[in-house]
């Protein structure tokens, strides 16, 4: 049956910053879909967040690289709550093997790109019709600041350095995402928006951040409780509007 409270999906939600999103949109009053490739680890995820007071978050398994997982969790989703409130597209990977043009490995490009934007596009797809169900959906991109040109292409960036042709692709490929889905979406209630941590301490990068989790999760949280009147189609870091 319909439910009055916001039915939110985080993917990779048992640890780092989808941990913290997800545990953020809990204690915002969402009921939350914690979702994640490991069983184990994503009911571990729900048991810790349990154990500070957030019952309404439930572990759902999903493979962003499987669409049989993808469309089991639509199908769910769908008879448990009739729609989908917000969409965070969190999952993603930075592998060893990436670097520089010249030098990356192809194979390690390429399950890059599988995985943090061909990922998110086949989740997006497979929950727009319960998105479309919502009187106000929202879909939260998680990218980076590599996922800037501007940002790649000055030298006065303090990320200038970090060349990986298949991560930094990746987050480019997600921001067109937001863009041209944001686009398609014009005239709808839902709002599309990417959202840049910061570099932020996760496994991602080996916890070599140099922000908590709790900074990092704070304008993917924003950004997926917009109002009515908050902006769709752009790149956001808890500073402001990100160029592309």
């Amino acid at each position: 049956m319909t439910t009055a409270k916001r039915i939110a999906l985080v993917t990779g939600g048992n640890k780092g910053i989808g941990l913290e999103i997800s545990r953020n949109l809990a204690a915002a009053g969402c009921t939350v879909l914690l979702g994640a490739r490991n069983v184990e680890r994503g009911e571990q995820a729900v048991r810790q967040l349990g154990q500070t007071g957030l019952a309404d978050v439930h572990f759902i398994e999903i493979d962003v690289t499987r669409q049989d997982t993808i469309t089991a969790t639509a199908q769910r989703i769908e008879s448990s709550y009739r729609q989908l409130d917000i969409l965070v597209n969190n999952a993603g990977v930075n592998l060893r093997g990436d670097g520089p043009p010249g030098a990356a490995d192809l194979g390690v490009v390429q399950k890059v790109l599988d995985i943090n934007f061909f990922g998110a596009l086949r989740v997006t797809q497979a929950m727009l019709p319960l998105l479309r169900k919502s009187p106000a959906g929202r879909i939260v991109n998680v990218s980076s600041g590599l996922g800037s040109l501007a940002y790649n292409s000055d030298p006065s960036w303090s990320g200038y350095n970090w060349k990986l042709i298949g991560y930094n692709t990746s987050k480019v490929a997600l921001n067109m995402l937001t863009v041209q889905l944001a686009y398609e979406l014009r005239g709808t209630k839902i709002k599309v928006n990417s959202a840049n941590p910061g570099y932020t301490k996760t496994d991602l990068n080996d916890n070599t951040g140099t922000q908590p989790v709790e900074v990092g999760a704070i304008e993917a949280t924003r950004l997926a409780l917009l109002d009515d009147t908050g902006p769709t189609g752009g790149s956001f870091s808890k500073d402001g509007p990100d160029p592309w």
